[in-house]
């Protein structure tokens, strides 16, 4: 079945998968434990291409497909040198029309904006999913993803926030049972490197100047949902994180690396309130140079109120506690945005308050190390049994369960969005825990929402 008419068909049969019976186009191929998962590559340059090289390394898939809108790069060249047997496609919509049946799951490197359709395709077409984060761009987006995992628990999800599988995860998991980690009050969260956008001219009158589009690539999709906007190198590849339409800046970036096991163990949710207490540079069209944004969370049974403190940009450090040391970069930890590591700057990571302890941790896998309050008696940590790209297939193969499925990062990726609703409109917005709606906000309601689709591209929004 072709995938236009397969959206068509469950468009018309929505529901029926909750049938006793009933098996839709879409249901998942069984892999048996010995079988290797047949992959297809969404998005194989740059970050795409360490996706490609981490699965290949677990020898646990083969990779069938290999799509990029911009193949003929040079950055995609890795990747089809390495499987010079996978097909070839620029349009993820023409791969699943042409080898649906050849590939039991994908995974997704591609920028924010882009990830809905794709997700959305691949799950209604009975394909697991790996996606980097922040899982999706808008409010409303994740909350369609986590709702299609909900609709398919037989499907297999996994976010792309690689300390989920590391030593972080496990340590925090077994602190916080030993009750280690308990009663925190507040945090703060830092990532002060250099971005993209710091050397943008400030306050922009207009879009970038209109560029021709890279030979062979499909700018058309490229932009996917989203409303037009003309080729611009500054958009493609890589700068398209540093703009409102198309990224989630430092916090969407970082904050998954950051504050994952946090959100997760101290049962966050989302927050009640959210103030942009500093932003500098603030703008239309990209990100600020420096924001301050305190996410107030309310008491969660035993839990008591918690405070996150945002801090990026380079001249926006938090204050730091007595004892905190040095700073010192996790070589585990890729380098931010230009790819350097400033020696006197803060690196990216995260101070927890709690009533007897204040602790100090890095990003990614970084473990925490304990800074003030009693020290002993510490539990021992299990190490992990399979890193992010191996749980990810050995889930699917029935032998795991995923760290980081859309249950579990989607509130995650819904309290960056109602971060960057703040830093662009520059006002303290009052949320509704239980639906994730703004206060008396219906311009925040609609950044929530989002812009409405192009055309081609609404069928995504109702699968």
């Amino acid at each position: 079945m072709k995938r236009r008419d397969f959206i068509k068909t469950s468009l018309v049969g929505a529901g029926l998968a909750a049938v006793p019976g009933v098996e839709l186009f879409g249901s998942p191929k069984k892999t048996a434990r010995a079988d290797k998962v047949r992959l297809a590559c969404i998005g194989i340059g740059n970050r795409g291409w360490d996706l490609v090289r981490e699965f290949t390394k677990t020898g646990l898939c083969d990779i069938v497909a290999l799509c990029d809108v911009d193949l003929d790069a040079g950055f995609c060249d890795n990747a089809k040198k390495a499987h010079p047997k996978a097909k070839l496609f620029r349009d993820f919509r023409e791969m699943f029309d042409r080898i649906a049946g050849e590939f039991d799951a994908v995974s997704i490197a591609i920028p924010d904006h882009a990830h809905f359709p794709a997700v959305m395709l691949a799950m209604a077409m009975g394909k697991h999913v790996y996606v980097e984060k922040p899982m999706a761009r808008t409010f409303y987006e994740v909350q369609l993803m986590m709702d299609a995992a909900r609709r398919n628990p037989r499907l297999v999800t996994q976010v792309g926030n690689q300390g989920h599988s590391e030593a972080n995860y496990f340590q925090f998991r077994a602190w916080q049972d030993a009750g280690i980690i308990g009663d925190v009050t507040r945090v703060v969260a830092h990532m002060n490197s250099p971005r993209r956008w710091h050397a943008y001219p400030q306050n922009p009158s207009r879009p970038p100047q209109a560029e021709q589009v890279p030979h062979g690539m499909d700018w058309n999709v490229w932009l996917g949902t989203a409303m037009w906007h003309d080729f611009s190198p500054k958009y493609h590849p890589g700068d398209w994180r540093s703009w409102w339409d198309f990224g989630m800046g430092a916090l969407g970036d970082w904050g998954a690396h950051i504050l994952d096991t946090v959100h997760e163990f101290l049962h966050l949710g989302l927050p009640s309130e959210v103030d942009p207490v500093k932003l500098e540079g603030r703008n239309d069209y990209f990100f600020p140079l420096s924001s301050t944004i305190n996410f107030k969370f309310p008491a969660r049974g035993a839990m008591p109120a918690c405070d996150v403190m945002w801090y990026d940009g380079t001249d926006n450090l938090p204050p730091l506690p007595e004892g905190y040391g040095a700073s010192e970069l996790d070589p585990n930890i890729p380098p931010s945005g230009n790819n350097t590591v400033v020696a006197s700057q803060l690196n990216p990571g995260k101070i927890i308050y709690s009533r007897e302890r204040i602790f100090k941790g890095g990003s990614h896998g970084s473990t925490l190390e304990i800074i003030s309050g009693d020290s002993s008696g510490l539990p021992e940590v299990p190490p992990s049994p399979s890193n992010h790209y191996a749980n990810f297939l050995l889930a699917v193969r029935g032998e795991e369960r995923t760290r980081s499925p859309f249950e579990i990062h989607g509130p995650l990726a819904q309290v960056f969005c109602l971060g960057v609703a703040a830093q662009r409109l520059g006002r303290k917005l009052t949320v509704d825990r239980s639906t994730g709606a703004i206060s008396g906000d219906p311009i925040a309601n609609a950044l929530l929402a989002g812009a409405p689709p192009r055309g081609e591209w609404e069928e995504f929004y109702r699968l």
